[in-house]
């Protein structure tokens, strides 16, 4: 993948103090110095799934974490680190960045659907491409409410099974939740690939339902 460095220097900064109270700054100081070349290691050695694909930020985003993780040399354990992501994850400004809409309004709703079918339709429009990065597959007759849509492949996922990341990536994987929330929806999800399962699904419904179908 192509560097860019913007994930990996916004993001620490906004990380640091999450991570200081979780293990302190002696820690933090180590794996923020030390995750910038990692960082760059992995985004030499991911498949390519194109910069200006719009899930390529997913990988950006994602190997932050994980390169502070193996910089941190097995100081940051991963129950920690869970609750360092969802503190992340829920904090200010990180939440009203990703605040952008409320899908309990249909039109909202209606928007994120077709956000998704764009993305799909990116990879098809380039084929160099298509059978690195994710594949959505979409089914509106599964649920009556929200939208479902999985995955059976994940460049993410195949980066950390192939270099030692798979004991982590859940952890990670787990900011789909937040980021739902972020838009007042709740995620409905029985596997992901991360943890064997051969689907990565995801069932999202605007929290104002009590009862989703």
């Amino acid at each position: 993948m192509k560097y860019t460095g913007t994930y990996i220097t916004l993001f620490p900064i906004l990380l640091r103090k999450h991570l200081a109270r979780q293990f302190g700054k002696g820690v933090t100081k180590k794996a923020i110095r030390g995750a910038k070349p990692i960082y760059k290691q992995m985004l030499q050695k991911c498949d390519d799934i194109g910069f200006d694909n719009p899930m390529a930020s997913n990988i950006y985003m994602c190997f932050v974490f994980l390169a502070i993780w193996e910089a941190s040399e097995g100081a940051i354990d991963l129950e920690g680190y869970r609750a360092v992501i969802k503190n992340f994850m829920t904090s200010f400004p990180v939440s009203k960045f990703l605040a952008n809409g409320d899908i309990n309004d249909p039109n909202t709703l209606a928007l994120a659907k077709e956000k998704f079918h764009k993305m799909q339709e990116w990879a098809d429009a380039h084929p160099e491409y298509r059978d690195k990065t994710w594949d959505f597959n979409f089914d509106e007759t599964k649920h009556k409410d929200g939208s479902y849509y999985h995955f059976t492949r994940c460049p993410i996922e195949d980066f950390a099974r192939k270099n030692g990341y798979l004991e982590i990536l859940p952890v990670c994987c787990e900011m789909d939740y937040y980021l739902t929330e972020a838009k007042h929806g709740v995620l409905h999800r029985d596997y992901t690939l991360a943890t064997g399962g051969k689907i990565c699904d995801y069932w999202i419904v605007p929290d104002k339902i009590t009862n989703p179908r």
